[in-house]
């Protein structure tokens, strides 16, 4: 039996369970996690982004319970602008002016139906998507909406020391918060064996390369993920989390709302 008191997956609820969250005295915002279907390597799955953005925001829920903010985790948008990997098999890239006008109608959607606040978690770093979600919440009412993403100095600066060289896609930065997040989805074996690779997409990028085989990242990662745990996966959710629950926070005192934390 469902127990609709702590479900918080927007998606699975009922009409009237959502009615009654929206009534509460608690502030109620939606989570949205925003992704790619792009290649991760030959041991990380299409939907590697996604999946980290929506277990960084079910770790949020809890921290922003803490805060007496009720936090929702609404359906996923699962692609987003991937012409960096162009040339690989699944990389499966939309408009970045689609994704902005799509994003910005779902989140008005949400605010429309009574959410005080909508926190677009994005995972997926590729600057044009990165620029492209942060275009679909601009010029909406302070405190309304915010964006969660480590390419933000404040956060990117909490993260790992390979997340900070940009030598980190499907790397161990990735690799780590895949086995914290989905461990079956993990080709464990594949990627102990795959060499360690140096390669800095934001050097990359700032040399004018546009894509990874320009890059020389032939098998569409870099960094190092035979280094990759489960344990330093899980400190980097609860970091990213950290992320989301400030953002949101932060919104909600633009807009003038005081949750009570939770004691204890």
């Amino acid at each position: 039996m469902v127990d609709t008191e702590t479900e918080h997956q927007l998606a699975r609820m009922t009409t009237q369970a959502l009615a009654n969250r929206l009534r509460s005295a608690a502030p109620c915002v939606a989570l949205l996690p925003v992704g790619s279907v792009e290649p991760h390597g030959p041991h990380l799955p299409l939907a590697t982004d996604t999946l980290i953005g929506e277990a960084a925001a079910e770790r949020a829920v809890r921290q922003l319970r803490a805060r007496g903010i009720t936090a929702l985790i609404a359906p996923s948008v699962g692609y987003g602008v991937t012409d960096f990997a162009a040339g690989f098999a699944g990389a499966l890239s939309i408009p970045a002016a689609a994704l902005t006008s799509f994003l910005r109608a779902v989140v008005e959607a949400h605010l429309g139906a009574g959410f005080a606040h909508v926190c677009v978690v994005n995972n997926h770093l590729e600057p044009e998507h990165d620029a492209a979600v942060r275009a679909s919440v601009a010029g909406l009412p302070a405190g309304k909406a915010s964006v969660a993403s480590p390419l933000t100095r404040r956060w990117a600066r909490t993260l790992s020391a390979e997340f900070k060289s940009g030598a980190c896609h499907a790397g161990r930065y990735e690799t780590s918060l895949i086995l914290a997040a989905a461990p079956e989805r993990v080709h464990t074996e594949v990627a102990q064996g795959l060499p360690d690779l140096g390669i800095s997409l934001s050097k990359g990028i700032q040399a004018g390369q546009s894509t990874f085989l320009a890059m020389g990242m032939d098998a569409a990662y870099t960094g190092a993920p035979r280094e990759a745990s489960a344990e330093e996966g899980s400190d980097l959710l609860e970091r990213l989390a950290e992320m989301i629950a400030t953002e949101v926070t932060e919104g909600l005192a633009e807009l003038g709302a005081t949750p009570t934390p939770v004691a204890g």
